[in-house]
């Protein structure tokens, strides 16, 4: 086959403990996923998931030393926000909650970054949030820890440091929806496949960043992810 010219190639994630890559298909989202940060972002009470996705080649695999990502343009108020990453080796449709976990390959620790003043004004004239999270490099993810490593990680902190000062605290058990009924309800929507990941959601303590911050992100039995915004 003959193409116009390259094509990009395949975006990867380093897996723990092994020389292999994950290779990525697709990146999804669920917002506001715990009741304390759906409060700050002025949400009332338990809502159902909602989705949305990042381009694969926004993910900025990492772990281990600190890793230099650039600080986009177009905004003010970049913020960040610790989340438990869901690999997946299997798919399908309409899976059921019990069925769910079977398509887990493993986790990881991310940091969706968010555009917030192109999120306020894009929610404010019904506009999709697309430059707001999918803007390039706007995904970094610690490596891959597969399942039979740590298991289904279902409770643990779960916390993010600005420049050594804690800003996100919480644990994994404020989920409002489990990984199981994560990839249960997005499933319904969209047909997942081997290398989808599912960023699950952030806790409380979102908050501005600038050039120069170091973001140290930890989830415990998982792991460690540090970058730095030039």
């Amino acid at each position: 086959m003959a193409y116009v010219f390259p094509p990009a190639a395949q975006v990867c994630v380093p897996v723990a403990g092994s020389d292999a890559l994950f290779p990525v298909r697709r990146v999804y989202c669920v917002g506001q996923n715990y009741a304390a940060h759906a409060a700050e972002m002025g949400a009332d009470g338990r809502q159902p998931p909602f989705f949305f996705s990042k381009p694969a080649d926004a993910l900025v695999p990492g772990g281990g030393d600190v890793r230099d990502i650039r600080y986009p343009p177009a905004t003010s108020d970049l913020q960040h926000e610790v989340e438990l990453v869901v690999a997946l080796s299997g798919g399908g449709a309409a899976v059921s909650p019990a069925k769910a976990l079977e398509w887990v390959y493993g986790y990881a620790v991310g940091i969706d970054l968010t555009r917030r003043d192109l999120q306020r004004a894009a929610k404010e004239k019904g506009h999709p949030w697309d430059m707001a999270k999918g803007f390039d490099e706007s995904a970094p993810i610690g490596a891959i820890q597969p399942l039979a490593s740590i298991g289904h990680p279902e409770r643990g902190a779960i916390s993010l440091k600005v420049n050594g000062q804690l800003r996100q605290n919480g644990d994994l058990e404020q989920m409002s929806w489990k990984v199981a009924e994560v990839i249960a309800n997005l499933s319904t929507y969209v047909e997942l496949a081997p290398g989808d990941l599912i960023f699950t959601g952030t806790p409380a303590g979102v908050s501005k960043v600038q050039r120069g911050d170091v973001l140290e992100a930890s989830i415990a039995g998982v792991g460690e992810l540090a970058v730095k915004l030039v």
